[in-house]
Formats: structure tokens, sequence, C-alpha cells
């Protein structure tokens, strides 16, 4: 009977160690996660190739933030292109061309869609950078 008590409260003081150890693991996997949660997302996948992109031109909106315009190619009327998750940083700025479903009702008559996105908080910025996925498409100074 000692011996079994002898276990038992052997294991018992074991397991208190390991969750202290548990505790700080569960804390640093914690921090990654929400910091790799905070980070932004942006497409990884371009749909488009080099020439099913062109006419990037950038200009100011009347608040004073970016607006980028352009055209893309998509064969397939069922989806149009669209620039999305605009940001910017210091003088810079980026913007991703991205493919997404065709809800207008309406297909493009050459395939060719006009796709525009305005950045916010934007006013600093002298250049955008187009991003198909995590390649460049264009840079594009900003006409002010």
């Amino acid at each position: 009977m000692k011996t079994l008590v002898w276990m038992a409260t052997g294991l018992a003081l074991a397991g208190c160690g390991q969750s202290d150890n548990n505790d700080k693991d569960n804390a640093a996997n914690s921090a990654v996660n929400e910091a790799a949660a905070q980070a932004p997302r942006h497409p990884t996948y371009c749909f488009f190739s080099d020439d099913h992109h062109k006419d990037w031109k950038a200009s100011t909106d009347e608040n004073g933030n970016v607006t980028v315009k352009g055209k893309a190619y998509l064969e397939d009327s069922a989806y149009i292109g669209a620039l999305v998750q605009g940001e910017a940083q210091g003088d810079k700025a980026s913007i991703w061309l991205q493919m997404a479903p065709n809800t207008t009702g309406y297909a493009s008559r050459d395939g060719w869609w006009d796709v525009s996105g305005t950045i916010p908080n934007s006013a600093a910025v002298t250049s955008v950078t187009v991003m198909c996925g995590s390649k460049t498409a264009a840079t594009v100074p900003v006409t002010r």
C-alpha cells in the first residue's frame, strides 16, 4: 500500500512540473498564432499572365487617397478582375490583382475588364505596386 501512495505522490509532483512547461509552451504558441492572425494575408496565386493585364494608372480621389485603375483579361465570363487589399506604408503602397466571381450579370465584350481600387490612408503615397500573387504586375507613379 505504501508503494502505491509513493507512486501516486511522485506522479502528482511530476505532473505539476509538466503543467508549468505546457503553460509556457501554450503561451508562446498563442503569441505566435495571434501575431500570424494579425498579419495581412494577401493573395498568393496569380491567375493572370503578363499579357493579361495592362494600362495601369494611379491618381488621387477627392479625399487624397490613391485610386488605381487598369485592365485585366479573363476568358471565362464567370469571373472578373478585381483590385483588392490595398495598403499604404509611408510613400509606397500595394494593391493586389485578383480573379473574383462575376456578380454583375454581364460579360465583358472582349474579355477585358476595367478594374479599379482605392487604397485607404494613402494621401502621402507617391507610387503604387500592383501585385499579382507574389509577383509584381506593375509599379505605377501617382499622378497628383
